[in-house]
């Protein structure tokens, strides 16, 4: 029994043969399904994320993230968060691996790369989360980082809404100064802005940072658009948030796992009487918060396995499709089960064979 492999080549050919919006349309579509479904108990949501902080010399945490599909699968995805990666070592801000069990047998069926999938459902569930509470001819977008994450998170609302101009900011000149060229497949104005101007300016806005944890709000509280709607996405480590107390308490704040977000996210800073509806809730009744479109909303997303086990399916169905990925014999299953000496059973088939 082997497992597939699926290797920066794999994911490079899947761009390639697919191409990005179709492999992001995917993700987004099967993220809200997938939400819904949590709602309507036809799916679980994941349990907390647990991990390792460390401080110096890099800065930054080692987390696992685990989802069970009783009577299917498991999905455990192990990511590191190291903002000082990119300056320090070469390396992105996030790195990961995702591997799904068999849930009856705990057999390892797959591993996969765990960066762009994290880039692709973090991107994704922002646009599902904007198409439920953002209205739906918003146009302007406004983006405080913009880091690889902005990249997938423009990118997944473009999919999704009328976007013509995009404002940005970071406070790493190299970073919002190539920007515009790594978003350039999207053909959008974008435009530096100070933080004040995007508060005020915008329909959308996403702030994605490193942030220091208890540092000022990256976004300030100042007037905005009556409908804006934010969706904060770095904070991911207690003691870290984005987003103004005010701003906060003037809107519907709707989180992705409600007791994460009190843990680690922006809902840090709130009551349990100012945290609104989940989005699993949002995404299985939308016609419910329709309303809400008109009014200051705020996802408050923390990021949960739930979206990395569906993203895993998306990226491992297209790999089959095309005849991406490798089944490698990883596992030693010994033939006689009682004894671990006893000769592979499997020991006779040639690794590294692509898929039929």
């Amino acid at each position: 029994m082997d497992t597939l492999l699926l290797t920066q080549p794999d994911i490079v050919r899947m761009l390639h043969e697919y191409g990005r919006d179709e492999l992001m349309r995917r993700v987004i579509d099967r993220i809200a399904e997938g939400l819904a479904a949590v709602h309507t108990g036809a799916a679980e949501l994941s349990p907390l994320r647990d991990g390792f902080n460390r401080a110096e010399p890099v800065p930054g945490i080692i987390e696992w993230m685990p989802h069970r599909e009783p009577g299917n699968g498991v999905t455990v995805k192990t990511v590191a968060y190291s903002p000082g990666n990119p300056g320090r070592y070469g390396l992105p801000t996030i790195l990961g691996t995702v591997a799904r069990y068999d849930d009856l047998t705990g057999r390892l069926l797959a591993v996969a790369d765990g960066v762009l999938l994290t880039a692709l459902r973090t991107g994704a569930v922002t646009a599902v989360a904007s198409r439920a509470l953002a209205r739906p001819d918003s146009a302007t977008v406004g983006l405080i980082g913009t880091g690889a994450q902005a990249v997938t998170q423009l990118h997944a609302l473009a999919l999704e809404f009328p976007v013509r101009t995009v404002l940005a900011h970071d406070r790493d000149p190299a970073h919002l100064a190539s920007f515009a060229r790594r978003a350039a497949f999207l053909g959008l104005d974008v435009r530096p802005a100070d933080p004040a101007h995007i508060a005020r300016s915008c329909d959308i806005i996403v702030t994605a940072t490193s942030t220091e944890v208890g540092a000022a709000p990256v976004l300030p509280d100042v007037p905005t658009r009556e409908h804006l709607h934010v969706n904060a996405i770095g904070s991911d480590l207690i003691g870290k948030t984005e987003l103004p107390p005010g701003l906060l308490h003037r809107a519907l704040v709707v989180p992705d796992h409600p007791e994460q977000a009190r843990r680690e996210g922006e809902c840090q800073q709130l009551t349990a009487d100012h945290i609104g509806p989940e989005l699993s809730r949002v995404c299985a009744e939308p016609e419910r918060f329709a309303a809400a479109r008109e009014r200051l909303t705020v996802f408050d997303s923390t990021g949960i396995a739930l979206e990395d086990h569906l993203a895993l399916d998306v990226l491992t169905e297209a790999a089959v499709a095309i005849g991406a990925g490798t089944r490698l014999a990883l596992e030693y299953h010994p033939s006689d089960l009682l004894d671990p000496y006893s000769p592979c059973s499997g020991a006779d088939r040639r690794p590294g064979a692509l898929l039929p």
